[in-house]
């Protein structure tokens, strides 16, 4: 029998505390070993990473990392939570996207899990006005809240779902959703503005007619979609959810009445923790300015999460379910009050009932069987996401206030100081991802030249005309479509031989970074039999830096002799002869594939 002592089992009570100096003089000295001479303080930077906006990701936080308290759920600065609750009575908003007067589809959605419907409506891209009493054919609209997005065409697509509610008799304190209505969000997607009369009169009727149902939509999407960061997209919403409220205000509603018609729409991305903390820096920054407004106490931002359309491939789409479901549960511990799982083929066209069907259970999945919605803000009380949180709102209000400073947000759009800045962060990103340092599995990273095109019914033309929209894997995805249109030509794709020296000890890795970095740009690596037999003149030689002291002169030479007219290395420049480039880690990925396509004549 195991007798415990008087005071239980502590189980620290044998270890002596130790210091954040002794750690990082431990650090210092596995970095050491790897041939890096830092000194204990250095060590720690060491091994940050940078961020956007920024900001670091040190490897280390304890309770030492000073930052504001974060308060309760409910109440302000809220940043644990809008609501006291949580999602906690039954998991967050399942909403689910529709652009076509497809009734079938949307009661498939209703009765598999899906809680409301985000209606596209109007232009090309969406379902007619006059097409939406038939979409919403057999839907309990008392039951299912209804958020549409109908750009200028708002006021008439309203005035229908007014009309819809009507003849249906749903009573006005039963209504749920949003009208959508978002000026500023549909000048920067196209870049044509349009009147806020109509909006602050639909915003007025629904204050004082219909409790449960908001006017006013602030997308930061098109802000994401263009590429801007986290800090970014939150300035602007910020920007734009001020103008709204001065708009509102001076049209007649209480400050409370017009916070109440706002709600907050944001993109979720794979980067977990970042988008953690992006959603619960959005409230406490909508907190602040409801403070500044008067109404603290009516200061908790409604919270819509769209997984990231930036991060979505064409290529090996089925990847995207992964990134997707790490979206989504970010968006649920970070707090948001309705999420939209992109269907994992929304980058090939139009989703099938296969890809719907997946993008809803996986919120049904994170709920119902990982139990994410349990606790109220998980992430709470971590010293990184608290940290993370606090830098990642104060360098989003810092934007927020050159915003405000050059007029706000329509200034600002009108004088291009948000494209500019968004195009400046998209840039140095691009670079990132052109030198892989940040990888997209299945494009840049682990590419599948063998997998069979997932092919959907195009999607129609998108607003456009105001800030761009941009995906992760463009410049990728256009040497892969160089290599498609070669193959399809040709009958075989472009080919490079990976010239291997030595053991497998040797060679393995530089060999399968290299298959890897050629096959990102539809360039097929052979690696079996010999230079002669493999029916191309592109070579890159891989092996140890030993064995290029040894042997690289004499096997480039070789392959001169062969026939080889370009010769690469895999590895760092070194002084070797008559080698024509280098491909190695931190290198530009597009540049060296481009330039290998171009010398094959792969247009």
């Amino acid at each position: 029998m195991t007798v415990l002592p008087d005071d239980g089992l502590s189980l620290a009570a044998e270890f002596p505390d130790a210091t954040h100096e002794q750690w990082q003089h431990l650090v210092a000295g596995v970095l050491r070993k790897s041939g890096k001479e830092v000194s204990a303080a250095e060590a720690e930077e060491a091994l940050s990473t940078a961020l956007e906006d920024g900001l670091r990701a040190r490897p280390l936080y304890t309770a030492h990392d000073d930052t504001p308290a974060s308060g309760l759920p409910g109440f302000a600065p809220f940043v644990r939570g809008g609501r006291p609750e949580g999602n906690t009575l039954g998991g967050w908003d399942v909403r689910q996207p529709h652009s076509r007067p497809d009734s079938a589809a949307v009661l498939a959605d209703l009765e598999n899990g899906v809680t409301s419907l985000w209606l596209t409506v109007g232009g090309e891209a969406g379902i007619p006005v006059d097409a939406l009493p038939a979409t919403l054919e057999g839907v309990y609209l008392d039951l299912a809240p209804v958020v549409l997005d109908a750009g200028a065409e708002v006021e008439a697509a309203a005035r229908t779902l007014f009309e819809i509610y009507a003849a249906r008799g749903v009573a006005a304190d039963a209504v749920r959703g949003n009208l959508g209505a978002d000026p500023l969000g549909h000048e920067a997607r196209t870049g044509a503005s349009f009147g806020f009369a109509p909006v602050a009169a639909l915003a007025k009727h629904c204050a004082e007619e219909y409790p449960g149902l908001r006017a006013l939509t602030v997308d930061a999407l098109p802000y994401h979609e263009a590429g801007g960061s986290a800090a970014q997209e939150l300035a602007c919403s910020l920007a734009t959810g001020v103008a709204y409220l001065r708009e509102l205000t001076a049209a007649g509603l209480s400050v409370e009445q017009a916070l109440g018609q706002l709600e907050f729409r944001y993109a979720a991305s794979a980067d977990q923790f970042l988008t953690i903390a992006k959603f619960r820096a959005a409230r406490r920054l909508w907190a602040r300015v409801a403070e500044v407004c008067g109404a603290p106490e009516a200061g908790a931002q409604v919270q819509h999460a769209v997984t990231s359309p930036v991060m979505m491939t064409r290529r090996d789409p089925w990847v995207n379910m992964l990134r997707t479901t790490i979206a989504t549960l970010a968006a649920g511990v970070g707090g948001a009050d309705a999420v939209t799982v992109l269907p994992f083929d929304h980058a090939l066209g139009l989703p099938d009932a296969f890809a719907r069907r997946i993008a809803r259970n996986t919120s049904t999945i994170l709920v119902e069987e990982s139990h994410l919605a349990r606790v109220i803000d998980p992430a709470g009380g971590s010293w990184y996401v608290e940290r993370l949180t606090d830098e990642l709102a104060h360098a989003a209000w810092e934007f927020f206030q050159e915003i405000e400073r050059g007029g706000g947000q329509a200034a600002a759009l009108g004088s291009r100081l948000v494209h500019d800045r968004i195009a400046a962060t998209w840039a140095a990103r691009s670079a990132r991802i052109a030198e892989r340092r940040e990888p997209v599995t299945g494009v840049s990273e682990f590419p599948f030249l063998a997998e069979q095109p997932v092919v959907r019914e195009p999607l129609p033309a998108q607003p456009s005309g105001g800030l761009p929209r941009v995906r992760r894997d463009e410049a990728f995805e256009e040497l892969r479509a160089r290599s498609d249109a070669f193959l399809a030509r040709t009958g075989a794709r472009p080919k490079v031989f990976l010239a291997a020296l030595g053991p497998a000890a040797a060679h393995s890795a530089r060999l399968t970074f290299a298959a890897n970095l050629f096959q990102a740009g539809g360039v097929e690596p052979v690696t079996e039999g010999s230079f002669e037999d493999s029916g191309t003149t592109e070579v890159c030689v891989c092996s140890s830096d030993k064995l290029y002291a040894e042997q690289a002169d004499e096997t480039v030479a070789a392959l001169r002799a062969a026939g080889a007219s370009h010769v690469a290395l895999a590895g760092r420049p070194g002084p070797y002869a008559d080698v024509d480039s280098y491909v190695y880690a931190g290198c530009d990925a597009v540049a060296v594939l481009s330039a290998t396509l171009d010398r094959m004549g792969v247009s």
